[in-house]
């Protein structure tokens, strides 16, 4: 599964400009599914057939990135940010192009960094004047973080885990579901989650779930002087109880824990006081679809170098194949 990791977090893919991970990820999904689509947001559907209930999961292609807002004479670039990015951690970073070529980020002379802000970044790509600059790249042009996959010990680094670790999750489990399952089941691979959920928002409106699930990156609480959180890497992926955009309905949750129990999987239990994922798109879609979500735990959310634990990435895949194969309840209530 490494490989595939490598190939999904290396992609570009800031949100609206998602069709090269988008591309890859068809590719390698295609043969464990009945048929794909691409929907008029952009969205990759992989549909295994079957009755209903339709489960939906979803996991965002998209990562953070920049866009281009203007360029001067001598052939540097202004940017503002894609989804939420902080200025301070891109200073000496390097971000690529859909095109593959990359530029530095600096900043302008400033008395302290507390004075950085985005009107103080700049991006050299190497441009000697803005003639040649303009050659390369346009206003409104985007880029992302240029960083190399790594395995560190038992964990894997590299940016935009969030949320491609999501997605060779989907894709890993979709491989595994050799057999005719119980209910059908929707590999949704949304776009622009990361400037509003908007991905899941059309692909649930379309699909009509019985129930959706999605599978995203959490924060944690494991490292120095950190805010307090149960959630740590390598004691399992975390069913989400809440974050600011859904409360996980509790039937979902509760069939989560149960089928976790059931097969000896790990898992934690998330209260994530900030952020949320597709799930706050997917519950509110119509008359409603009850909804959980299954995360993966993530050190250094939104930096070049995010970090999950490979266990974890592992038992979220046993975890999600197990809630495939077991027949959904048709009775949705709560208790």
């Amino acid at each position: 599964m490494e490989a595939l990791i490598k190939k999904l977090v290396e992609a570009y893919g800031p949100s609206g400009d998602e069709a090269p991970v988008r591309s890859l990820i068809e590719e390698e999904i295609r043969g464990a599914v009945d048929r794909t689509w691409t929907d008029n947001l952009g969205n990759l559907v992989a549909l295994r057939e079957g009755p209903e209930p339709l489960l939906m999961l979803s996991a965002h292609m998209d990562e953070i990135g920049v866009v281009v807002t203007h360029i001067d004479e001598e052939g540097f670039l202004r940017l503002a940010p894609v989804g939420g990015v902080s200025p301070h951690l891109l200073v000496g970073q390097r971000l690529r192009f859909k095109e593959g070529f990359t530029g530095t980020v600096y900043h302008e002379k400033l008395k302290s960094l507390k004075e950085l802000d985005w009107s103080k970044l700049y991006l050299d790509i190497g441009a000697v004047d803005g003639a040649s600059a303009r050659e390369k790249v346009g206003i409104g042009d985007a880029a992302c973080l240029d960083q190399p996959f790594a395995v560190c010990g038992g964990r894997y680094l590299g940016k935009a885990m969030d949320d491609r670790i999501g997605c060779a999750v989907l894709v890993e489990t979709a491989r595994r579901l050799s057999r005719e399952l119980p209910q059908a089941v929707a590999f949704v691979f949304s776009v622009q989650e990361e400037v509003g959920l908007r991905g899941a928002t059309t692909a649930a409106y379309q699909l009509k779930p019985g129930y959706g699930l999605a599978v995203d990156v959490t924060r944690v609480g494991d490292t120095p002087k950190a805010p307090l959180s149960a959630v740590g890497l390598g004691r399992g992926p975390a069913v989400k109880v809440k974050d600011s955009s859904v409360i996980t309905h509790p039937l979902v949750r509760k069939f989560m824990m149960e089928t976790a129990e059931e097969k000896e999987i790990p898992f934690q239990l998330e209260v994530l006081e900030r952020g949320g994922t597709d799930a706050g798109a997917i519950h509110l879609s119509r008359e409603g679809v009850p909804t959980g979500a299954l995360s993966i735990p993530c050190r250094y959310i939104h930096t070049p170098s995010e970090m999950v634990d490979a266990g974890d990435v592992r038992h979220a895949v046993e975890l999600l194949t197990a809630l495939c194969l077991k027949p959904w309840p048709r009775q949705k209530v709560l208790d």
